[in-house]
Parts: structure tokens; C-alpha cells; sequence
């Protein structure tokens, strides 16, 4: 029986990829007080930093590596979506490496998913469109790719022609309606057929968590969960 009561993912794949999560944070920590502590530090910014904020030296340290953490974690939180969405049944996670993230061939879809909207430069968005042009002229032109944003870029939600912008040309890639961007929410209800898979993954992800590490003592205030969820999500 599952504990987590989720349809789309069984617990075990599912306490897999929060501890893969885990897992990377903690070796990017280990890295960041390698390389701090090294003096692979930006002095000018340390300089204006810390007296902005009227923090010591010791107390930017600490900052700094809160920061650069925060990179490591939404790398790996980008990489956790791809890897739930690629247990879904009928869908495949073509790992690091290939063209796109996630494909799903009884439903002809290919799928690039990154964890949010700012996370790709403007001028690498067009490649992924190119990319994905590629891809579904290669497996079909009854394909279609999606560019996801998991945390999209407004809260409505959004499932429509991906246009960017070449910044050599300084013009938009020609619309198809075979290459989409999408919202995470949008995406999630696509592959799993719910439409509110993405907030019950959301709402059961404290538990995993605690239980992952153990930690039976601490309890995070649901309200306060619900209310950056909704700050992003309609």
C-alpha cells in the first residue's frame, strides 16, 4: 500500500529521487567550503557586500555559501522533475546528454524541462527550439516538443507556440505549433492526467523528505508551504 498516495510514482522511485537530491546538495556543500576557503572569493564584492549589509567578513562567508548552494539546488531540483515525470508510465528519462529530457513515443511527445523560466539564457532558448526542430523532423513531424518551465514565468498557466528570439538576427524563430512552451503545472497535468499532480507532489514532498532524513522532530508550517505554491501557481 502507498504511503505517500501518489498514482504517478511509486514510493520507492519516489524516495529514490528525493535522496538523489540530497545527495548532490550535500557533495555541492562539501565543494563550496573546498573552494571558499581556498580564496576563490571575489574580494570588490565581499568588500561591497558586507558593508552594505553591515555584516563581517565571516558572516559574508556564510552568505556566499548559502548562495552558491542555492545553484546547486535548483540544478538538482530541475534534474528531480525530469526524473519524476520520467517514472510516469509510457514515458522515458533520456538522462544527461541527449537532445531532449523526457519522450514519450505512444503519445509522440519529446520534452526539454528546465526547474524555471530564467534558468535558460535568452540567447540559448534558441537553440532548444533548433534543437527540438531537429528532433521531431528526425522521429516524425507528428511529434511534438515542449520547452518546460516548472516555475513558470506568470501564474497563468500557459501551453502555446515557443517563439524566442535569435539575438544574432534579432528575430523570432517562426511559429509551430509542434514546438510549445509550458508551464510546470500544465506539464505535469499533460503527463499524468491530473490536473493537480504538481501540487500533491508538492504537498507530500515535507514528509519524504523528513523521512529521508530522519528527521521526526521537525515539522515546516503547511500554511506557509501553501502560500509560496500559490504565489506561483493560479
Amino acid at each position: 500500500m502507498s504511503k505517500y498516495n501518489l498514482s504517478f510514482i511509486s514510493d520507492e522511485n519516489l524516495v529514490q529521487e528525493v535522496e538523489n537530491v540530497l545527495r548532490k546538495v550535500a557533495e555541492a556543500t562539501e565543494k563550496v567550503e573546498i573552494k571558499l576557503y581556498n580564496n576563490k572569493v571575489d574580494p570588490f564584492s565581499a568588500a561591497f557586500d558586507s558593508i552594505r549589509q553591515k555584516m563581517s567578513i565571516e558572516e559574508w562567508f556564510e552568505q556566499e555559501k548559502v548562495r552558491q548552494i542555492q545553484k546547486s539546488m535548483q540544478n538538482a531540483v530541475g534534474d528531480f522533475h525530469q526524473a519524476v515525470l520520467g517514472h510516469v508510465d509510457g514515458w522515458s528519462d533520456l538522462k544527461v546528454g541527449g537532445i531532449a529530457d523526457l519522450r514519450n513515443n505512444e503519445r509522440k511527445i519529446v520534452a526539454e524541462v528546465k526547474n524555471k523560466f530564467n534558468t535558460t539564457k535568452g540567447n540559448h532558448k534558441k537553440v532548444i527550439y533548433d534543437d527540438l526542430e531537429v528532433l521531431i523532423s528526425t522521429l516524425g513531424n507528428d511529434y511534438t516538443g515542449y520547452y518546460v518551465e516548472i516555475i513558470p514565468s506568470t501564474k497563468k498557466p500557459y501551453d502555446k507556440p515557443f517563439v524566442p528570439s535569435d539575438n544574432v538576427t534579432k528575430q523570432r524563430r517562426p511559429e509551430n505549433e509542434h514546438i510549445r512552451v509550458i508551464d510546470g503545472k500544465s506539464f505535469y497535468a499533460l503527463v499524468t492526467g491530473e490536473e493537480d499532480a504538481l501540487r500533491k507532489l508538492y504537498n507530500v514532498l515535507p514528509t519524504v523528505i523528513s523521512d529521508v532524513l530522519q528527521n521526526k522532530s521537525f515539522e515546516i508550517d503547511s500554511e506557509d508551504l501553501d502560500k509560496l505554491f500559490e504565489k506561483v501557481y493560479e
